[in-house]
Protein backbone atom coordinates (compact mmCIF):
# COMPACT_ATOMS: atom_id res chain seq x y z
CA UNK A 1 0.00 0.00 0.00
CA UNK A 2 1.54 3.25 -0.54
CA UNK A 3 2.23 5.38 1.99
CA UNK A 4 -0.51 8.12 2.05
CA UNK A 5 -2.81 5.92 2.20
CA UNK A 6 -1.10 4.21 4.67
CA UNK A 7 -0.99 7.37 6.70
CA UNK A 8 -4.74 8.22 6.02
CA UNK A 9 -6.24 4.56 6.74
CA UNK A 10 -4.02 5.33 10.35
CA UNK A 11 -5.28 8.54 10.89
CA UNK A 12 -9.36 7.30 10.42
CA UNK A 13 -8.37 4.16 12.35
CA UNK A 14 -7.15 6.18 15.26
CA UNK A 15 -9.74 8.92 15.38
CA UNK A 16 -12.56 6.32 15.65
CA UNK A 17 -10.53 4.72 18.77
CA UNK A 18 -10.91 7.89 19.89
CA UNK A 19 -14.20 8.70 19.27
CA UNK A 20 -14.73 5.13 21.11
CA UNK A 21 -12.68 5.72 24.57
CA UNK A 22 -14.78 9.36 24.67
CA UNK A 23 -17.64 7.51 24.13
CA UNK A 24 -16.92 4.81 27.15
CA UNK A 25 -15.52 7.85 28.73
CA UNK A 26 -18.62 9.69 28.47
CA UNK A 27 -20.67 6.85 30.08
CA UNK A 28 -24.53 6.57 30.20
CA UNK A 29 -27.32 9.31 30.34
CA UNK A 30 -28.16 7.49 33.21
CA UNK A 31 -25.12 7.41 35.15
CA UNK A 32 -25.84 10.94 36.58
CA UNK A 33 -29.32 11.02 37.35
CA UNK A 34 -30.07 11.10 40.63
CA UNK A 35 -33.60 9.62 41.96
CA UNK A 36 -33.71 10.01 45.66
CA UNK A 37 -34.43 11.16 48.22
CA UNK A 38 -37.36 12.57 46.46
CA UNK A 39 -38.44 16.05 47.51
CA UNK A 40 -41.41 16.57 49.60
CA UNK A 41 -44.47 17.95 47.94
CA UNK A 42 -45.33 21.74 48.85
CA UNK A 43 -48.32 23.37 47.24
CA UNK A 44 -48.15 26.95 46.58
CA UNK A 45 -50.79 29.39 47.19
CA UNK A 46 -52.97 30.69 44.61
CA UNK A 47 -51.38 33.98 43.89
CA UNK A 48 -47.66 35.15 45.02
CA UNK A 49 -48.23 36.66 48.27
CA UNK A 50 -50.33 33.41 49.23
CA UNK A 51 -48.97 31.07 52.09
CA UNK A 52 -47.10 27.69 50.98
CA UNK A 53 -48.67 24.70 52.61
CA UNK A 54 -45.74 24.24 54.37
CA UNK A 55 -45.81 28.05 55.92
CA UNK A 56 -46.28 28.79 59.49
CA UNK A 57 -48.69 31.82 59.41
CA UNK A 58 -47.97 34.53 61.55
CA UNK A 59 -50.21 37.11 60.52
CA UNK A 60 -53.34 36.73 58.73
CA UNK A 61 -55.52 39.95 59.69
CA UNK A 62 -57.67 38.48 62.77
CA UNK A 63 -55.28 38.37 66.13
CA UNK A 64 -51.97 38.29 67.89
CA UNK A 65 -51.72 34.62 68.96
CA UNK A 66 -48.18 34.58 67.90
CA UNK A 67 -46.73 37.63 68.89
CA UNK A 68 -45.65 38.81 72.27
CA UNK A 69 -44.56 42.03 73.59
CA UNK A 70 -40.97 42.48 73.77
CA UNK A 71 -40.66 44.21 77.26
CA UNK A 72 -42.31 41.84 79.24
CA UNK A 73 -43.49 38.61 77.09
CA UNK A 74 -47.01 39.34 78.01
CA UNK A 75 -49.81 40.17 74.88
CA UNK A 76 -48.61 42.04 71.88
CA UNK A 77 -50.22 45.63 72.26
CA UNK A 78 -50.41 46.47 68.68
CA UNK A 79 -53.94 47.55 67.13
CA UNK A 80 -55.45 45.01 64.76
CA UNK A 81 -58.66 46.46 62.59
CA UNK A 82 -60.23 45.36 59.18
CA UNK A 83 -57.14 42.61 58.46
CA UNK A 84 -54.31 44.83 59.55
CA UNK A 85 -52.12 45.30 62.17
CA UNK A 86 -51.05 49.05 63.33
CA UNK A 87 -47.69 49.95 65.12
CA UNK A 88 -48.66 51.28 68.80
CA UNK A 89 -45.53 53.41 69.52
CA UNK A 90 -46.42 53.35 73.22
CA UNK A 91 -46.48 49.42 73.69
CA UNK A 92 -42.87 49.35 72.03
CA UNK A 93 -41.56 46.39 69.86
CA UNK A 94 -43.07 42.73 69.12
CA UNK A 95 -41.63 39.68 68.51
CA UNK A 96 -42.52 36.27 67.49
CA UNK A 97 -43.05 33.52 70.17
CA UNK A 98 -41.55 30.40 68.46
CA UNK A 99 -38.11 30.81 67.76
CA UNK A 100 -36.29 30.03 64.32
CA UNK A 101 -33.14 29.55 62.66
CA UNK A 102 -33.16 29.41 58.73
CA UNK A 103 -36.16 30.36 57.37
CA UNK A 104 -38.07 32.52 54.48
CA UNK A 105 -40.04 35.57 55.53
CA UNK A 106 -43.09 36.89 53.76
CA UNK A 107 -44.15 40.16 54.59
CA UNK A 108 -46.31 43.10 53.15
CA UNK A 109 -46.07 46.84 54.93
CA UNK A 110 -47.38 50.19 54.56
CA UNK A 111 -46.14 53.64 55.34
CA UNK A 112 -49.29 55.74 55.81
CA UNK A 113 -50.62 58.03 53.28
CA UNK A 114 -50.75 60.96 55.83
CA UNK A 115 -47.35 60.53 56.74
CA UNK A 116 -45.26 63.34 57.81
CA UNK A 117 -41.79 64.21 58.34
CA UNK A 118 -38.33 64.16 56.32
CA UNK A 119 -35.40 61.34 56.41
CA UNK A 120 -35.68 58.51 59.64
CA UNK A 121 -38.52 60.20 61.24
CA UNK A 122 -40.71 59.23 58.24
CA UNK A 123 -42.49 56.03 58.60
CA UNK A 124 -39.54 54.31 60.58
CA UNK A 125 -39.90 50.67 61.69
CA UNK A 126 -37.68 47.24 61.00
CA UNK A 127 -37.68 43.96 60.83
CA UNK A 128 -35.21 42.16 63.11
CA UNK A 129 -34.79 38.94 61.30
CA UNK A 130 -33.36 37.73 65.07
CA UNK A 131 -34.29 39.38 68.03
CA UNK A 132 -31.12 38.51 70.40
CA UNK A 133 -32.43 40.78 73.25
CA UNK A 134 -34.34 43.64 74.24
CA UNK A 135 -35.04 46.68 72.64
CA UNK A 136 -33.29 46.62 69.29
CA UNK A 137 -30.94 44.11 69.62
CA UNK A 138 -30.63 41.89 66.56
CA UNK A 139 -30.56 42.13 62.98
CA UNK A 140 -32.53 44.44 61.06
CA UNK A 141 -33.95 45.27 57.44
CA UNK A 142 -35.10 49.27 57.51
CA UNK A 143 -38.43 49.73 56.26
CA UNK A 144 -39.17 53.51 56.15
CA UNK A 145 -40.93 55.85 53.56
CA UNK A 146 -37.94 55.95 50.92
CA UNK A 147 -39.98 57.41 48.46
CA UNK A 148 -38.68 60.86 47.55
CA UNK A 149 -37.59 61.01 51.60
CA UNK A 150 -33.60 61.03 50.88
CA UNK A 151 -31.95 59.95 53.89
CA UNK A 152 -28.49 57.62 54.33
CA UNK A 153 -28.50 55.15 51.94
CA UNK A 154 -27.62 52.38 54.36
CA UNK A 155 -30.74 53.40 56.41
CA UNK A 156 -33.39 53.66 53.94
CA UNK A 157 -35.73 51.14 53.10
CA UNK A 158 -34.90 47.37 52.83
CA UNK A 159 -31.03 48.09 54.12
CA UNK A 160 -29.37 45.90 56.13
CA UNK A 161 -29.21 48.77 58.15
CA UNK A 162 -25.61 50.82 59.01
CA UNK A 163 -23.92 47.56 56.84
CA UNK A 164 -25.39 47.05 53.13
CA UNK A 165 -27.51 49.64 51.19
CA UNK A 166 -29.82 47.98 49.02
CA UNK A 167 -28.70 47.54 45.40
CA UNK A 168 -31.97 49.24 44.16
CA UNK A 169 -34.80 51.69 45.93
CA UNK A 170 -37.85 49.84 44.67
CA UNK A 171 -40.49 51.81 46.90
CA UNK A 172 -43.88 52.45 45.98
CA UNK A 173 -45.73 55.71 47.21
CA UNK A 174 -46.78 56.21 50.84
CA UNK A 175 -50.22 54.58 51.18
CA UNK A 176 -49.55 51.57 48.60
CA UNK A 177 -48.59 48.21 49.87
CA UNK A 178 -45.21 46.95 49.72
CA UNK A 179 -43.64 43.60 49.91
CA UNK A 180 -40.59 42.14 51.39
CA UNK A 181 -39.69 38.40 50.90
CA UNK A 182 -36.14 37.32 52.91
CA UNK A 183 -34.19 34.25 53.07
CA UNK A 184 -32.29 34.52 56.12
CA UNK A 185 -29.54 32.05 57.21
CA UNK A 186 -28.41 32.28 60.87
CA UNK A 187 -25.23 32.76 62.08
CA UNK A 188 -22.86 30.10 63.53
CA UNK A 189 -20.57 30.13 66.70
CA UNK A 190 -17.79 28.18 68.10
CA UNK A 191 -17.83 26.62 71.52
CA UNK A 192 -15.65 29.88 72.38
CA UNK A 193 -18.17 32.16 71.08
CA UNK A 194 -16.46 33.08 68.18
CA UNK A 195 -17.98 33.10 64.70
CA UNK A 196 -17.88 30.38 62.36
CA UNK A 197 -20.00 30.97 59.91
CA UNK A 198 -21.88 34.84 59.38
CA UNK A 199 -25.68 35.61 59.08
CA UNK A 200 -26.51 35.68 55.28
CA UNK A 201 -29.48 37.56 53.55
CA UNK A 202 -31.38 37.78 50.26
CA UNK A 203 -33.88 40.26 49.99
CA UNK A 204 -36.60 40.83 47.60
CA UNK A 205 -38.35 44.67 47.66
CA UNK A 206 -41.98 44.53 45.77
CA UNK A 207 -40.29 41.56 44.04
CA UNK A 208 -37.17 43.04 42.75
CA UNK A 209 -33.83 41.73 44.33
CA UNK A 210 -32.56 44.34 46.64
CA UNK A 211 -29.80 42.27 48.94
CA UNK A 212 -28.26 39.30 46.97
CA UNK A 213 -26.95 37.01 49.58
CA UNK A 214 -24.60 39.13 51.88
CA UNK A 215 -22.75 38.31 54.78
CA UNK A 216 -23.65 40.55 57.99
CA UNK A 217 -20.75 41.65 59.73
CA UNK A 218 -22.48 41.42 62.94
CA UNK A 219 -26.06 42.64 65.20
CA UNK A 220 -27.40 45.79 64.16
CA UNK A 221 -25.77 48.95 65.82
CA UNK A 222 -27.13 52.88 65.73
CA UNK A 223 -23.57 53.61 66.71
CA UNK A 224 -20.40 51.83 66.21
CA UNK A 225 -19.46 48.97 63.89
CA UNK A 226 -21.55 45.82 64.08
CA UNK A 227 -20.36 42.57 66.03
CA UNK A 228 -21.37 39.15 66.31
CA UNK A 229 -21.94 37.77 70.13
CA UNK A 230 -22.96 34.35 70.41
CA UNK A 231 -26.98 33.30 70.34
CA UNK A 232 -29.22 30.15 69.12
CA UNK A 233 -32.18 30.20 67.31
CA UNK A 234 -34.22 33.55 67.81
CA UNK A 235 -37.77 35.30 67.41
CA UNK A 236 -38.69 37.60 64.60
CA UNK A 237 -39.56 41.29 65.75
CA UNK A 238 -41.00 44.09 64.20
CA UNK A 239 -40.29 47.51 65.42
CA UNK A 240 -42.08 50.72 66.96
CA UNK A 241 -39.75 53.10 66.33
CA UNK A 242 -40.16 56.42 67.88
CA UNK A 243 -40.11 59.16 65.47
CA UNK A 244 -43.45 61.21 65.55
CA UNK A 245 -44.94 60.76 61.75
CA UNK A 246 -48.31 57.98 61.81
CA UNK A 247 -47.53 54.56 61.92
CA UNK A 248 -47.03 52.07 59.62
CA UNK A 249 -49.09 48.71 59.15
CA UNK A 250 -48.84 45.13 58.34
CA UNK A 251 -50.60 42.47 57.03
CA UNK A 252 -49.96 38.85 55.40
CA UNK A 253 -47.10 37.69 57.38
CA UNK A 254 -45.71 34.09 57.20
CA UNK A 255 -42.79 32.03 57.31
CA UNK A 256 -41.28 28.56 56.02
CA UNK A 257 -38.48 26.82 58.27
CA UNK A 258 -35.43 25.76 56.46
CA UNK A 259 -33.81 24.40 59.13
CA UNK A 260 -35.35 21.12 59.04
Amino acid sequence: MPLARTTLALAFTSLGASALMAQQTKGKPEDTEVWSPVPRVVTPGRTNDAPPSDAIVLFNGGNLDQWVSVKDHGPAGWTVSDGVLTVNKATGNIETKRSFTDYQLHLEWRVPENVTGTGQARGNSGIFLASTGGGDAGYEIQIMDSYQNPTYVNGQAAAIYKQYTPLVNAMRKPGEWQTYDVVWTAPTFRDDGSIATPAYVTAFHNGVLVQNHVALKGETLYIGAPSYKKHGAAAIKLQAHGDPSPPISFRNIWVRDLSQ
